[in-house]
């Protein structure tokens, strides 16, 4: 198709709900998207030009635009999701992953029992889950174990079946894990009474099963029975361990989840939590990888969607850091303070320690995609044209005035190059000026890099304020190289940043990690600088004091220097550690002199 029948699709789609499909020549599905206004969204994908190149690719590839119409928000959010998990559209974030999570059963059938599966049967059974790891699974079926005896065999213990004396108590029952319904032992009342009590456990309350064994006890205690009285106090135990685990809001917080995100350049991670009575009877994590660098109230309401068909929720309220659009039946609350507002920081805790383990993990598997996150990372956070892949950071160094000195040190791809570092000693600067001390070395260092015909750096850090920075433009506008480096000052008390012709400084995040790469080059050239400034006082110390010595000509001292360091080494040691490097006659010129001058 041309580009006019494109503009007559774009012209004659409705203003109603619904979700489009991009299509490119070839009849490839490319995206699926939903819009309460079909029009105006599809259209602004071709009236502007976006922010990404990603999103500039993906519509220069569209030939064909289909669309579904339907009723409401919340049925475009539900046919989107569906259709990206069917087509798997090349543009699309895939919120899926192939894992089969386990759930618990109570089974439908006379004596009920209940156990873990990970296949879902459609047969009248009751499914709770599905819960994100199995060891949850096993600790909940543990405290049912200990809590009430149920039957562990798969016997089909019908009225008839018991009557007729079919079956045989086994070693469960004489062992006191089992009540033994098979022999008609224990009545179906009285069992199903223990399974409505385990169905509220596993709903998250326990309030009714710890009333029943509290009274139960009492009842016991006040028969005489203690032995069994203290059973029935050590199942309450095991209850009341297990829920001071899992409780940590406030009861009156019930039947909510919890969702938040936390996220950078190339992933988002959304972390979900189930509250049911005052329980967090579920957690779960989720890693998005970003396709068009979509927003996080974008990727916030396609992950709601898909969590809530993945574990089945019905609630009718969720908690979330901003409002997202779920539709009209869903409650949607953005908690400033209290206890809603306690669950969503822990929310937000959760996915954040994911995604630095996720980091970590990357890190060590494939450090390349690393680097290549934390570069993109830095490009966006610096507003910079270019990832900086090579970062240049100047520090000048003299203390009261006396060796101004001034480092430069190289950072590629956000690890030190120590190769590259460079130190200067100031030439053309009279006494401790730091501006003019800073134009000098940034116009020595480029000028000489252009007559080498080496790589310039995308960014260039200087260690200072709106003063330091203003010296070393000169510096760049003198060799042309404005526009063609980007260059920013960091002033120390606040972790500014400073641009050129800017006066408002840029405050990231403290914790973020382009800032903490910006500060690891500044420590890096304050270290290298301070180095340097301190071997060049020691060896003027050492040369003014050995120039003073009669018969201790230029050459000696040089040896000297290049020997002992400093003048404190010099005088301390002996006239045949001296001799050792200059001989004896000299030596002994030397030690004369240190002890004439200490008397």
């Amino acid at each position: 198709m041309n580009l006019i029948s494109l503009a007559l699709q774009i012209q004659t789609l409705p203003d109603n709900p619904g979700v489009y499909q991009y299509y490119d020549k070839e009849g490839k599905i490319l995206y699926v998207g939903k819009a309460k206004n079909l029009k105006k969204r599809v259209s602004s994908y071709f009236n502007k030009i976006h922010d990404t190149a990603k999103t500039n690719v993906l519509v220069k590839k569209i030939v064909t635009i289909k669309h579904i119409v339907v009723p409401t928000e919340t049925d475009a959010l539900l046919l989107e999701n569906n259709l990206i998990k069917t087509l798997q559209p090349r543009y699309n974030v895939l919120l899926r992953d192939d894992k089969s999570y386990p759930w618990l059963c109570i089974k439908k059938e006379p004596f009920s029992r209940i156990f873990a599966t990970r296949r879902m049967v459609k047969d009248g059974s009751e499914y709770f889950g599905p819960y994100t790891s199995f060891k949850t699974v096993h600790t909940i079926l543990e405290l049912i174990k200990e809590l009430y005896p149920l039957r562990t065999c798969n016997y089909d213990l019908s009225k008839s079946n018991i009557d007729s004396g079919k079956f045989k108590v086994c070693l469960e029952y004489h062992i006191g894990n089992c009540m033994g319904p098979c022999e008609g032992f224990e009545t179906l009342e009285n069992y199903q009474k223990q399974v409505d009590a385990i169905r509220e456990i596993l709903k998250g309350n326990f309030k009714e099963s710890m009333k029943d064994f509290k009274r139960v006890m009492t009842n016991l205690a006040a028969d005489m029975h203690f032995e069994e009285a203290q059973k029935i106090k050590e199942k309450i135990e095991v209850l009341e361990n297990y829920q001071s685990r899992s409780t940590i809001v406030n009861p009156k917080i019930t039947n909510i989840d919890v969702f938040s995100i936390v996220s950078d350049e190339s992933a988002a991670y959304v972390n979900f939590l189930q509250i049911s009575h005052g329980s967090i009877i579920r957690s779960h994590t989720m890693e998005i990888k970003k396709k068009l660098d979509e927003s996080d109230e974008e990727l916030l309401e396609l992950a709601i969607i898909e969590l809530r068909e993945r574990f089945q929720l019905l609630s009718r309220e969720v908690i979330v850091p901003f409002h997202v659009d779920l539709g009209e039946k869903i409650k949607i609350t953005v908690p400033q303070l209290g206890d809603k507002k306690q669950i969503l920081d822990l929310s937000i805790r959760n996915a954040k320690f994911y995604r630095i383990e996720q980091l970590k993990q990357l890190q060590i598997v494939d450090p390349d995609r690393h680097t290549k996150r934390i570069m993109a990372q830095m490009q966006k956070d610096l507003r910079l044209p270019v990832e900086p892949r090579h970062i240049e950071c100047f520090d000048n160094s003299n203390i009261q005035g006396t060796n101004p000195v001034a480092a430069c040190v190289v950072f590629k791809d956000g690890k030190p190059s120590k190769k590259d570092y460079r130190h200067f000693n100031i030439k053309t600067v009279e006494g401790p000026d730091d501006f003019a001390s800073m134009t000098e070395v940034v116009y020595r260092r480029y000028k000489r890099l252009l007559e080498e015909e080496q790589p310039l750096p995308q960014l260039i850090i200087i260690d200072g304020g709106k003063g330091q920075l203003s010296s070393a433009l000169k510096s760049i506008d003198e060799l042309g190289l404005r526009g063609k480096i980007a260059i920013i000052g960091i002033a120390k008390r606040l972790e500014e940043l400073f641009y050129p012709g800017d006066s408002i400084p840029l405050y990231l995040d403290k914790k973020s990690e382009t800032l903490k790469v910006i500060q690891q080059l500044r420590n890096e050239a304050h270290r290298f600088g301070i180095t340097h400034h301190r071997d060049k006082r020691s060896k003027a110390a050492l040369n003014s004091s050995i120039e003073s010595i009669p018969g201790i000509g230029e050459k000696t001292m040089l040896t000297l220097i290049q020997h002992f360091k400093s003048v404190k080494r010099l005088k301390l040691a002996t006239e045949k550690e001296i001799s050792d490097v200059i001989g004896v006659s000299k030596a002994k010129k030397i030690t004369e002199f240190y002890k004439a001058a200490d008397e």
